[in-house]
């Protein structure tokens, strides 16, 4: 089973508030059908979720946010949703779409709903997930971010590969020079963050990656952009991009 989390800044646009990048999209979903294994995609809320959690100040600690802003936030992942959903479907994939409420309780995974969504996907279903304003409890709520989904399907899953579809060349902005996003220093990268990402973009990435690597699963980074490499990512070829190395 291969679980791929694709990114915000692939899918969006995330410099330009509700903006899709379709194409991107459609590259994407062309290539997933190269896939002959069951597969589990997670996205990200990129121009979409992250710029309404930003408008109403909406962070990753469960607290007493703004109602509205909770049912905007939701309603606007739900859109973006429908879009990936629609180009797979336009596609002849058979998506299965998953809100996180089918499988989170609070803020924690219920391993039997996880479970089963692998068996969605050895039927030949693919189900589709994303990051999400959720209810805590207590009138608390609080952002999932699509990454934190990955560490919980993989923790209890415990996937084959794990594969995070970026808008870079994994950790590099560039690999043939390998000039790094911004500069490693120690186990944590010092790295640059769009002002519309309240879940930690690239550094929660790696925090997230790296706990899934620990679990003795292999994490790959890849260029979303060129989605070819996630095909090969999975066939086992010739892999460009950034590898977690299980232990």
């Amino acid at each position: 089973m291969i679980l791929i989390k694709l990114g915000g800044s692939i899918i969006t646009n995330k410099e330009k508030a509700l903006s899709p990048r379709r194409k991107t999209i459609e590259k994407i979903v062309k290539n997933l059908k190269k896939i002959d294994e069951p597969i589990i995609i997670v996205h990200g809320g990129g121009s979409y979720g992250h710029y309404w959690s930003v408008k109403y100040d909406m962070h990753t600690k469960e607290r007493k946010y703004d109602l509205r802003g909770v049912s905007i936030v939701k309603n606007s992942m739900i859109e973006l949703n429908k879009i990936i959903l629609d180009s797979m479907i336009k596609n002849k994939l058979s998506p299965y779409c998953l809100p996180p409420t089918d499988f989170m309780s609070g803020n924690k995974p219920i391993s039997k709903k996880v479970t089963e969504i692998e068996k969605i996907a050895k039927s030949g279903m693919i189900p589709v997930t994303f990051g999400d304003a959720l209810w805590y409890g207590q009138n608390k709520t609080y952002i999932l971010s699509g990454d934190k989904i990955m560490t919980h399907f993989a923790k209890i899953l415990k996937p084959k590969l794990t594969i995070f579809a970026l808008n870079e060349d994994g950790l590099y902005s560039d690999l043939k020079s390998k000039k790094l996003i911004r500069e490693l220093k120690g186990e944590r990268p010092l790295i640059s963050e769009n002002k519309m990402d309240v879940t930690g973009g690239m550094t929660r990435k790696v925090e997230e990656a790296t706990k899934i690597a620990k679990m003795g699963l292999k994490v790959f980074f890849v260029n979303g952009n060129k989605p070819e490499r996630i095909v090969k990512a999975v066939k086992n070829k010739r892999f460009e991009g950034t590898l977690f190395r299980g232990k």
